[in-house]
């Protein structure tokens, strides 16, 4: 699978494009350390996941908009499993988040961008916010390895603080017999309107993926590199 190429001519991708313009004007939005997004060649972007989820889309275009290079995103399932948001999400070419794409895009030379924790991880309440969830999420290690691919970090702390979520048992039940988010939240005053925070995403790396032994991935090798990302990725939320 060759690189991909941003759709410029789609309409949907300008004005998504615009959208995020906005946004990033309203949280006065900065990215500090893009020169370690390299010029050519795949890499693995692992980020955390917000409830607003848009600030990872901020990230990719602010990429895109200084790199020239166009970030594919391996989305959730149950994405693709939603009428309108599916189709959305296809033309912006994000894919179904599977090793076997995953692997293919890397081979093509693609930037992939993935998030280990995905919805489990949005649905924190506010109690755990500042924090990621990556417990039991190896899947990106194995996929880095494989590929053997850098992987770069990057952390958004304050969208944690765009809207309050509150912890309940309903979320937590919905997510776990149905895979469905059903939060219960709220935004600027009693609304669900965004509030206007800064959001900063903190880059770091590239963390060069252990080496196959034999042509396989060691699994000793696995949770050591797992461990050693999670240990920075909370350093970058505490940034």
């Amino acid at each position: 699978m060759q690189e991909q190429k941003a759709p410029t001519q789609d309409p949907v991708f300008q004005a998504g494009m615009k959208i995020i313009s906005f946004l990033k004007q309203y949280h006065r939005y900065d990215v500090h350390g893009l020169e370690k997004i390299p010029k050519s060649g795949p890499a693995l972007i692992v980020i955390n996941h917000s409830l607003a989820t848009y600030d990872i889309i901020m990230l990719a275009s602010e990429i895109y908009l200084q790199t020239g290079r166009y970030c594919v995103g391996l989305a959730d399932r149950r994405i693709f499993q939603t009428p309108g948001i599916a189709q959305f999400f296809s033309r912006l070419k994000a894919v179904m988040g599977t090793p076997e794409v995953g692997q293919e895009l890397l081979a093509g030379g693609n930037l992939v961008l993935i998030s280990p924790g995905g919805m489990r991880e949005s649905l924190r309440s506010s109690n755990e916010k500042y924090r990621v969830d990556w417990e039991g999420r190896y899947g990106f290690v194995r996929l880095a390895i494989k590929s053997q691919v850098p992987v770069i970090l990057a952390a958004c702390p304050a969208a944690d603080d765009i809207y309050t979520l509150y912890e309940n048992p309903v979320t937590t039940k919905v997510y776990q017999k149905l895979k469905w988010p059903l939060p219960i939240l709220r935004g600027w005053g009693l609304s669900l309107l965004p509030r206007p925070v800064k959001l900063d995403h903190f880059l770091s790396g590239p963390f060069q993926a252990p080496e196959l032994q034999n042509g396989e991935v060691n699994e000793e090798e696995v949770q050591n590199f797992h461990a050693l990302l999670r240990q920075e990725i909370h350093r970058l939320m505490r940034s």
